[in-house]
């Protein structure tokens, strides 16, 4: 008798659309000279904590402005994945209509990966504090510098 283990295939493509995205950006980074730097982290730092400004401003459009404003950004979140910096700030409106609802944000950065001199993985942990009751999960960015601006072009964020 032979046992075969199941795996839920749907359930692996978000795993497997990180590792293919994470490869992508080390191949195609060959050549290059210059290495990530302090200053890279100083700036992916300063990007989160803008972020988190804003969202306590209860300002979702700027908030948004750490994304890559692009069709190919991707968020992937408990409602499943999401292609495109514009769905990706509707579904953000829906999520979090008012200032009660997105409550006071406060992230915690765990470690910042460096992939190239270009592009960076990060995980942290994010806290939302709410009269309605708090809310807590981890996230995985993926970022890339663009234009010489550090920018979320990836982000997993679950409970």
């Amino acid at each position: 008798m032979s046992s075969t283990a199941k795996f839920p295939l749907p359930s692996l493509i978000p795993f497997a659309s990180v590792v293919f995205f994470f490869l992508m950006i080390a191949c195609s980074d060959r050549g290059k000279v210059s290495a990530f730097s302090a200053q890279d982290k100083k700036e992916i730092l300063a990007l989160l904590n803008e972020q988190q400004t804003e969202w306590n401003k209860g300002d979702i459009n700027s908030f948004m402005d750490g994304y890559v404003k692009s069709d190919s950004m991707q968020f992937v979140g408990s409602k499943g994945i999401t292609f495109g910096w514009e769905q990706t700030l509707t579904n953000y409106k829906l999520r979090y209509p008012d200032t009660v609802t997105m409550g006071k944000l406060h992230f915690e950065i765990m470690r910042i990966n460096p992939i190239s001199a270009d592009a960076a993985w990060l995980t942290g942990r994010y806290h939302l504090k709410r009269t309605i009751g708090n809310a807590t999960g981890v996230f995985t960015l993926v970022l890339r510098k663009i234009d010489g601006d550090w920018k979320i072009v990836y982000d997993h964020t679950g409970n």
